[in-house]
């Protein structure tokens, strides 16, 4: 199948889904994953309807947010660790960091946000699996970091990201998305404030997801095909 047709196939997945949990697929944005996919495929989802994309490395984002700046209302997302001093480009071109892991980091994508004139959307990510071949947050380090992110002001916390473990023990998959659920409500106690993206579910996992409450699933091989 084609882009068309795969991206038709994945909203499918998100309507089942929700109608299975008893939520409204409104709730559930879907970003398309498109890192290493040239820009003439995401030029073809576009096309398609699709309008929200995620990429993993800044040099990759630059270059295809440079190629396709015709779309005037596509919307870039970077899912992937960002190295301090790739900062300035993600401050100037991404819609939103799902990324955010070390307040390091934090306090520097602010300096840079006030030199270029923007604020930006960013979700915190959460190593919900424990394992150390991810990134992420340990559970137990995620309020302390954002107690301290109320005073970087251009940064607009909104939600939390994790990637769960890959595996075949479906309710392993489920415990670290209810785990990312649950410290969602500990987040909104200690901040005073809703965070209402909750950006978990992948390809294979989606429906587990949706399942425990995300309200934002990162589909790259459904949609695009398997990565060379």
């Amino acid at each position: 199948m084609g882009i068309e047709a795969n991206l038709a196939a994945v909203r499918t997945r998100i309507q089942r889904a929700c109608e299975v949990s008893g939520r409204d697929p409104g709730e559930v944005r879907l970003l398309a994953v498109s890192k290493t996919m040239p820009a003439s495929d995401i030029r073809a989802a576009y096309e398609a309807g699709q309008r929200d994309f995620g990429e993993s490395r800044v040099q990759e984002l630059d270059a295809k947010a440079d190629q396709l700046a015709d779309l005037a209302d596509l919307s870039w997302s970077m899912i992937g660790h960002v190295q301090t001093n790739k900062i300035g480009d993600v401050a100037r071109v991404a819609d939103e960091v799902q990324s955010l892991d070390s307040i390091r980091l934090a306090h520097a994508l602010d300096h840079r946000l006030s030199a270029v004139g923007r604020s930006l959307r960013v979700l915190v990510q959460v190593n919900t699996s424990g394992e150390s071949s991810k990134s992420g947050l340990a559970v137990d380090e995620v309020v302390p970091f954002v107690r301290e992110l109320a005073s970087l002001p251009l940064l607009q916390p909104v939600g939390l990201m994790t990637i769960a473990m890959l595996s075949d023990d479906s309710e392993a998959v489920s415990g670290c998305f209810e785990t990312l659920a649950a410290l969602r409500r500990e987040v909104e106690d200690v901040s005073g404030h809703a965070w209402p993206e909750l950006s978990m579910g992948m390809s294979g996992d989606l429906e587990h997801a949706i399942a425990a409450g995300s309200t934002c699933v990162r589909v790259g091989t459904a949609i695009f095909g398997v990565r060379s």
